[in-house]
């Protein structure tokens, strides 16, 4: 396993890219960009309910695995803040029903569980009297779940920026940079601390159909940065592969099975693949947030399966025959067989993934 340590001096490196925040906790209120406008728009909501933030997290207005766990700490806040008057067994069963709720959302990305047994954990630890402490000390909890996200994306940086070579080509699918996060990023993390290191080489964005995360979120993002950024379209990756383009392809992932099979968005399965036949070296980026010992493989993953209008339709317009089937499935399963190493902050583990796993977690 490769390790480093994190400095002071590359603690500022997050700041120096002018990338919208994903979210903000200020005065007590939830802000969230909401990523459905971009790129063409910048807006960002104020999150009024409990109801609201549920929407935001299952519209995809907040997306990508570390994000919605964040954005759900700071959900239950917002869930729970006018219910202080209650007595503390009252408010206690409050804030679980909150987060039961929250937590049906979206069921792929397991941060969204982890955030919030997280909070519920510090919940029941609390030792005081009245239901207005315990409110501030869950506040407290879900501020350092948002600041300890911004640190682990850039530890993962850290440990994955040595596989960014001059002149290579990068392929990434989906978006798992900074608008998946609070931070930098998990797989762009490694990108952007190698161009802030002045490492010269290319980036491929898969625009990542039905819902384009790739085009309207990773290739903006991006290109704001001042990275050299190229979009595909979701099939010409191969074509790309065989002209000699790739040399290294860097996702992330909303769900590690403890074998090491990883659930990402729909189409990484077939990349990988690809990248096997080409011999090119795939690489994903996860915090630790994103391990889930619970789930043993990744046939036992709960895949989201999402409305068929985003299939029906390309934006606005519908692209097919009235009444058309439609299986639209949010992720897919890439076996660990066809992962080169996982790129953590703790270092990049590598096959088998299984007993690296758990010797560095458990």
């Amino acid at each position: 396993m490769e390790k480093n340590q994190l400095s002071e001096e590359d603690s500022i490196i997050s700041q120096t890219y002018e990338i919208p925040q994903t979210l903000r906790w200020s005065a007590g209120e939830l802000y969230l960009l909401d990523q459905t406008k971009l790129p063409i728009e910048v807006i960002e909501e104020k999150q009024e309910t409990v109801e609201q933030v549920w929407h935001s997290i299952k519209q995809l207005k907040v997306r990508g695995a570390p994000a919605i766990g964040v954005a759900a700490a700071y959900g239950l806040l917002v869930g729970i803040r006018e219910q202080t008057a209650m007595t503390l067994k009252e408010y206690l069963q409050e804030v679980e029903n909150k987060a039961v709720y929250l937590d049906s959302a979206r069921p792929t990305a397991v941060n969204l569980k982890w955030a919030l047994n997280r909070m519920l954990n510090s919940a029941k630890l609390f030792s005081g009297s009245d239901s207005k402490g315990l409110y501030k000390q869950l506040e407290e909890e879900a501020i350092r779940i948002h600041e300890e996200d911004v640190q682990l994306c850039l530890k993962m940086g850290i440990n994955g920026v040595s596989l960014i070579k001059e002149g290579l080509g990068v392929l990434t699918h989906c978006n798992a940079g900074a608008l998946a996060t609070t931070g930098i990023g998990t797989a762009t993390a490694p990108m952007y601390l190698a161009h802030q290191n002045g490492v010269h080489f290319r980036v491929y964005a898969d625009e990542t159909r039905p819902l384009l995360q790739g085009a309207r979120l990773t290739s903006w993002e991006l290109n704001k940065a001042g990275l050299d950024v190229t979009l595909l379209t979701d099939n010409m990756a191969a074509h790309i592969m065989s002209q000699g383009l790739i040399d290294l392809v860097i996702t992330g992932t909303d769900r590690v099975a403890a074998n090491g099979d990883v659930a990402n968005k729909i189409g990484t399965h077939g990349v990988a693949i690809l990248a096997k036949h080409f011999g090119i070296p795939f690489y994903v980026a996860c915090p630790y947030s994103t391990i889930d010992f619970n789930t043993a493989e990744g046939k036992d993953i709960v895949i989201e399966e999402r409305d068929a209008e985003e299939v029906l339709h390309f934006g606005l317009r519908r692209t097919a025959p009235e009444e058309m089937k439609v299986h639209n499935p949010a992720f897919d399963v890439t076996p660990h067989e066809l992962v080169t190493g996982l790129i953590t902050e703790k270092g990049i583990i590598s096959s088998p993934f299984a007993e690296n796993l758990r010797k560095e977690y458990l």
